[in-house]
Order: C-alpha cells, then structure tokens, then sequence
C-alpha cells in the first residue's frame, strides 16, 4: 500500500503569507525522512481557504530538496489551466525530479474561482474532457495539438520532451459518477476526498472497477483516498482536536463550495457535492454537520485509525492514501507530532498489507 503526504494550504494561522507558504511547503521535504512515498499538492487560488495556485511550480521546490519521494499536484484544476502549458510544466518538473512525477487532475467545484478565471462551473465536464485527453496525448507524444470546442492548438512539440509517460502515471479526482466513468473509459487511476460515509461511494467504485476492466482489460488500479488525518496518542487530544481543528477545516469546506446553495441541484455532474449540502442541512447547517464528515476521514488514537482503516478496506477493498496533516489552523508542532507518530505506528503496518 502507498502513503502519502496532502498539503491542503489553509492560512488560517495568522501567519504571513510568505510565511506560511514556507513551513506548508516544508511538510513535503521532511515526508521523505519519515518514509512517505509521496508528497501531493492542492491547486486553489485566492483565499485562506486554501491558497496554492501553481501546485507543479511548488514541487520542482520539493524536488531539488529530495531524491525519492514521488511529487503529485492533487490535483491541477483542468478548467483553469491551458493544456499546452500543463504538459510543458509536467515535463519540466519530470525532468527536475528524474522521473518522479504523477499528474494529478481535477475539474474544481467552487464558483468563486471559476469566476475569477472566467469559466462556468456547468461547462467544467465538458472543459475538463477535452483538456485531459490533450495532455495525456501530448505527455506520451512529445506533441499537443487540439481542434476541439474549447481548444484550438496548432501542433507544437514540447521542450523539454517528456519521457515515459503512460496513463498509469495519472489520476484523476473522481467526486460523482459523470467523473468515475471518464476515468474508467481513459484508463485513470481515480482520487476520492473522504466526505461521509464511505459504503454510500461503493457502487461507483464497484462500477469504476468493472468498466476499467471491460475497457482495458485488466485490473483497475486502487483507488487514492485523500483523508484529513488526526492521529495522536491521546483520546482526549483527539477529541478536543476533533472539535476545534476538524470542526473550523469543515466550516471552511462547506463556505468555499457552498454546500448549503441548490445551485449544485442543477449540475448533475456534481451530484455528490449536491449530497453533501443535503447532509448539511439535514444536521441542521455546516457548523453541525462535520460528524458525518469526521466519521468518513482516518481519525483516532493509532489503534483506533488503523482498525478504522480496516473497515474501510472491507468496504472499498484495496487503496491508496494521502493524508492531510495540516487544516484548521492546526499549530506545526502538532502537525509534526501526528504526522511522525502515523508515520512511525502505523504506515508500516498499512504498507506491509
């Protein structure tokens, strides 16, 4: 089993910018030491909520400070980003790392970045479809070129040229199931944020594993699950962490994307995004909800994480993990003594399996 490493790059320190961009930065070289296989990186502009706007360009940063350690952006956002340029930084940063680089993909689902970048939220399938295809296309050639509805690029070869691509080297975030069967139909390996009660995603991953299979031919590849991961030795810190930590990461979640707005009702490709405002409601609003949110992440003591692991295996069957140690305002310290303490009492029991 691989374990990662997510860096959600939420301020809500107080800090400075520059700061903080820093010590969030500095999670990923020091994963390596502890024995992390790799290190992702969110894209999101513009606000606390999480601000990290070119994911690639922050890893060739980790990269020149590690030599193992795999480097994934998770993922860049396929509406914002033209197509040409993904392929060009991901062979600039494959090059940089000596081939350690995974091209994380996703399509976004807040409004107020879609704004800002001058595209629609209801336009973000058909955006990211066409772009995917493109860069996976031109990673494996050498060569972009497109002539679709939403990009028009004469043929252009790329500098540097990339080298051994294939899709396996690819993800894809897979939050509803119009993304799951455009995973399964290209051939990804799919990314799933943990946001509820897991046996409610098994028909889309059961379905995702048997069209992969019909499409390809053989086995899909595990499933990624990005957690929010507490992990101490004390009960009581779990819980008062739970509560002040996860509780503010949760809030912000549901105000970035607005899970309490219907506009998502009318957007059937984000049908799971629709499910979590209902969630919220039904609890009464955002600030009450997050115990269904916390009863879907890795959180507890480390015995109490790793037998939560388990039933999620039975339910979901075998997968992947990147952990995000660091929400809410979390100080560092803390971040640093649950990150050492997963990675010392339990990643060796999850990559033993």
């Amino acid at each position: 089993m691989k374990v990662g490493v997510h860096l959600g790059y939420q301020n809500l320190h107080g800090m400075a910018d520059q700061e903080f961009f820093r010590r969030e930065t500095q999670i990923a070289v020091e994963a390596e030491a502890m024995g992390f296989d790799f290190a992702a990186m969110v894209e999101h502009h513009f606000t606390d909520y999480a601000a990290c706007p070119d994911p690639i360009q922050a890893l060739s940063y980790v990269a020149a400070k590690t030599k193992t350690i795999k480097l994934m952006p998770a993922a860049v956002i396929l509406p914002w980003n033209d197509p040409l340029r993904v392929v060009e930084k991901m062979s600039m940063l494959d090059s940089l790392s000596e081939g350690r680089a995974v091209l994380g993909m996703g399509r976004g689902a807040a409004r107020r970045e879609f704004k800002s970048f001058n595209r629609d939220l209801a336009d973000s399938r058909e955006i990211f479809d066409e772009a995917a295809v493109i860069i996976l296309d031109g990673l494996k050639t050498g060569t972009v070129k497109a002539d679709t509805k939403w990009f028009q690029i004469p043929e252009t070869e790329i500098r540097p040229r990339p080298e051994n691509w294939s899709n396996d080297r690819a993800v894809m975030v897979s939050m509803s199931p119009s993304s799951v069967d455009v995973a399964a139909e290209i051939g990804l390996k799919c990314l799933r944020f943990s946001q509820g009660d897991w046996s409610k995603a098994t028909p889309e991953i059961n379905g995702y594993r048997e069209n992969f299979k019909k499409n390809h031919g053989k086995t899909a590849p595990p499933f990624i699950i990005s957690d929010f991961m507490l992990c101490f030795e004390s009960r009581e810190k779990v819980t008062s962490y739970t509560d002040k930590y996860f509780a503010e990461q949760f809030l912000q979640v549901a105000t970035h994307y607005e899970f309490m707005s219907p506009h998502f009702k009318d957007l059937p490709s984000y049908a799971t995004y629709a499910y979590m405002g209902d969630a919220a409601a039904a609890a009464g609003g955002p600030d009450k909800a997050y115990k269904d949110y916390v009863g879907g992440n890795l959180i507890g003591t480390p015995d109490e994480l790793y037998e939560k692991h388990l039933i999620r295996k039975e339910m979901v069957g075998d997968y992947e993990i990147i952990a995000n140690f660091s929400y809410g305002g979390m100080p560092y310290e803390d971040v640093y003594e649950q990150m050492k303490l997963f990675a010392d009492k339990i990643m060796p029991r999850l990559k033993a399996e």
